[in-house]
């Protein structure tokens, strides 16, 4: 028995998954400019696997749906869950009230948890569907929606990963950073001469 789904269907749903992505990639972002509450190394390498899955989405939202597509971005939900766990665990000890603020009572790494199970869950529940994968070498057409969902994963990943680099100073990031060391010890100053 088949399980019928169109690719053009398939391709809708993949696009709405990446914009949840970049939901998650945003409201991280945002705690970060808005509320200074910089991200820990494990925070960016989980904010690294919610990058890797959405490339998965993008490529499905682009190219058609492929089961290497929906392997790239459950592999990389896979990492970014275990990293998210590594940090629960780091932070389950009685009176440890844990690394940043939290949100509607869980803090941020308890949030990818979840979040990264669901996208899993989600892209094998999408690979039951075989109807989708047609294997056409004409990569569709763009909708609106996937020319939306694909400019904002681009610009999230871009805001990140810059955000990533004047935090870390292309070197070791801190265990618990307070500011962005790049702009801190005049790197970037001496790079413009001033």
């Amino acid at each position: 028995m088949t399980l019928a789904m169109s690719p053009a269907l398939s391709r809708t749903l993949n696009a709405l998954g990446l914009l949840g992505v970049c939901a998650v990639l945003a409201v991280a972002f945002f705690d970060q400019l808005v509320f200074g509450d910089l991200p820990c190394p494990l925070c960016l390498l989980q904010r690294a696997g919610f990058v890797g899955a959405g490339v998965g989405l993008a490529l499905n939202v682009r190219f058609g749906p492929r089961p290497s597509h929906y392997a790239m971005m459950m592999l990389a939900a896979a990492v970014g869950c275990a990293v998210s766990v590594r940090q629960m665990l780091l932070h389950i000890a009685p009176g440890d009230p844990g690394f940043g603020d939290p949100l509607l009572g869980l803090h941020f790494y308890t949030w990818a948890t979840i979040v990264f199970i669901a996208i899993i869950l989600g892209g094998a529940l999408m690979m039951l569907f075989d109807s989708q994968f047609t294997f056409d070498i004409t990569p569709p057409a763009w909708s609106g929606l996937a020319l939306a969902a694909v400019i904002f994963a681009l610009l999230m990943a871009l805001g990140n990963g810059v955000s990533t680099v004047l935090e870390c100073a292309g070197g070791l990031c801190p265990d618990n950073p307070t500011t962005y060391q790049l702009l801190e010890d005049g790197t970037l100053k001496s790079l413009f001469g001033r």
